[in-house]
């Protein structure tokens, strides 16, 4: 309907007509949110053990990620381009967390940089046709800055490149030595109010009727979720957070 206001349109449809495109839009955006959770999730279970025994072909593997990405993006099925949206801000990060890991990760100081080498166009997308891609990928960044953050604030961040170069039997309890840190009450403190932030930013998000808010929303709490686990494996199961 040309020259109609979107909200005049919405509100001339039937009732049972809007109810079902409201379900149709919430389907959608939780679809779309689980996918984001997963692609958070993965890097720490898969990507992480890859750079460290095979830094260079983990980091050739964003060029298939990005190439199916770009494909599924042009496909007539909306789930799949949708999909292959996600997938080309999902190369992002993997690139990014690649890079990081398998070359610069004894300068912790240059985690967030390297991380955010795609932020410019990120920000240019997401006025585009790839504003999934854009919303995940700046999730995802800003998850990643927030966990520095709160690792520098609360002291931790001077531990990283002794767990790091320790031995193979005593990186585990450095670790731990870090993570106890972690549970003194200034830091405990500082932790818990950033993730209390941080909760309250995702539930406004995921409030929001568009699927790349709720993406985001859902990265933001995935990370937080993989940090809290990382945080309990440093503390009671050290020896197996090489795994996380």
């Amino acid at each position: 309907m040309i020259g109609v206001p979107p909200n005049l349109t919405v509100a001339a449809m039937p009732p049972s007509t809007r109810v079902a495109s409201s379900r149709a839009t919430g389907g959608v955006g939780l679809g779309i949110s689980l996918a984001g959770a997963l692609l958070v999730a993965l890097p720490v279970f898969l990507q992480a053990p890859w750079v460290r025994l095979a830094p260079f072909s983990a980091a050739l593997f964003t060029a298939p990620l990005l190439l199916a990405g770009l494909v599924l993006a042009d496909h007539a099925n909306p789930n799949l381009s949708r999909a292959g949206t996600l997938l080309v801000g999902f190369s992002g990060s993997w690139l990014g967390g690649c890079l990081f890991w398998g070359w610069c990760r004894l300068h912790p100081l240059w985690h967030l940089p390297i991380e955010a080498f795609a932020l410019p166009l990120a920000l240019g997308g997401l006025n585009t046709r790839w504003r999934l891609a854009a919303s995940f990928y700046l999730a995802s960044l800003l998850g990643t800055a927030c966990t520095d953050g709160v690792m520098a604030i609360t002291g931790v961040m001077r531990h990283w490149t002794e767990v790091l170069l320790a031995p193979t039997h005593q990186a585990p309890l450095q670790l731990q030595a870090a993570a106890l840190e972690v549970m003194q009450p200034m830091p405990l403190a500082v932790t818990l109010l950033a993730g209390t932030l941080l909760l309250g930013l995702c539930r406004r998000f995921w409030q929001h009727p568009d699927p790349a808010w709720r993406l985001a929303a859902s990265a933001i709490a995935t990370t937080l979720a993989v940090d809290g686990l990382f945080l309990a494996a440093a503390l009671w199961a050290p020896q197996l957070s090489g795994l996380i």
